[in-house]
């Protein structure tokens, strides 16, 4: 009894001072078990993997694109095993608070980041943030000025979808007059893309004379205000292009109020249920419809593929369709409009 309780000491010493983790061990007594013996590896449970949260920020919470977009996210969660938080700005102008959303996902150090920016400068530093600190972000609807930061960026061709838009105003005008444009956000992403897709568009119709841009800042209260001083100032306005849904419906009730329906041709992007009633109406002509649900929907899916192994492609357009009162009670229309029935 005596020898084995001084042994003990002495083990405790020679571990003390450091005896290599591989070295064979002079003192009596069993060893541990080694963890890499195929025994152990096949007894052992697999460690549980760790659920996928991520993060989903959108650029604002009222519209009706948004709870499509939030809705498609929320499908792909539940396919694929992933927790959706979504967290977004009240206003699509709110850009600080959109950064501090940002921040907040990164601190809490979710899986992935899904977000539509606010502005495609401003958010730059806030998705450089979250790259480097190894938290994926793709891009929805909206991206950055650089775009080679995030993984992917799945979105609606503005571009093109805006120049829809001018070749259907055109044809709607009769290839001659004034037509007013209101974008939305000066220095979003989407909103300078479909500006732009909007003027390339006109270059085809020289007859045609594009007024200089009135913002909506996506109020329907500033849209309205917008179309009035187009018409007000331009009694002989032949058209407006309104880009976004907020920017459309404060467009159609000034047209309306003015007893301009059918008078002023109006085409516009988006087709929230106010939109595609001002459709079947005839105040508002055509409609660029984009498809948030698959934005939502693929946004997710990119993220989860991304973090685990998979491939996944830099740019994903998600479509648009021209939508009028010919078209809008085919299936496929329909199914476009109304994705979750």
């Amino acid at each position: 009894m005596k020898r084995l309780t001084f042994l003990i000491p002495v083990v405790l010493a020679l571990t003390a001072c450091g005896m290599p983790e591989n070295s064979p061990s002079t003192a009596p007594g069993p060893h541990p078990p080694a963890t890499s013996s195929a025994a152990t590896q096949q007894d052992s449970p697999p460690a549980p993997t760790a659920p996928l949260r991520i993060a989903v920020v959108p650029k604002g919470l009222v519209h009706q694109f948004w709870l499509t977009v939030k809705a498609g996210a929320d499908a792909a969660g539940k396919e694929f095993g992933a927790e959706i938080l979504w967290k977004g700005p009240a206003k699509e102008t709110d850009i600080p608070e959109q950064i501090n959303i940002i921040e907040d996902m990164i601190h809490a150090r979710v899986s992935a980041i899904v977000m539509a920016a606010c502005d495609k400068d401003a958010l730059v530093h806030a998705v450089k943030r979250a790259m480097d600190a190894k938290i994926p972000v793709v891009a929805i609807d909206s991206g950055i000025a650089d775009e080679t930061l995030p993984i992917s960026f799945v979105a609606t061709d503005n571009i093109a979808g805006a120049k829809s838009a001018a070749e259907t105003l055109a044809t709607l005008v009769g290839e001659k007059g004034k037509v007013g444009l209101i974008p939305f956000v000066p220095g979003a992403a989407t909103s300078v893309m479909r500006e732009q897709g909007f003027l390339k568009g006109m270059k085809a119709f020289p007859a045609i004379q594009v007024l200089p841009p009135l913002y909506s800042y996506s109020d329907v209260a500033k849209g309205m205000t917008a179309a009035e001083d187009m018409m007000t100032a331009n009694p002989d306005l032949a058209g407006i292009f309104a880009a976004n849904e907020s920017g459309a419906m404060g467009a159609a009730q000034a047209i309306k109020a003015a007893g301009k329906t059918g008078h002023v041709k109006l085409v516009a992007f988006d087709a929230a249920e106010e939109e595609v009633n001002a459709l079947k109406e005839g105040v508002i002509q055509a409609l660029i419809v984009q498809n948030p649900f698959q934005m939502g929907y693929l946004g997710v899916k990119a993220a989860v593929d991304h973090l685990q192994g998979r491939p996944v492609a830099k740019r994903i357009d998600t479509g648009v369709t021209v939508v009028t009162s010919e078209n809008l009670d085919a299936p496929e229309v329909q199914q476009l409009l109304n994705p979750l029935k």
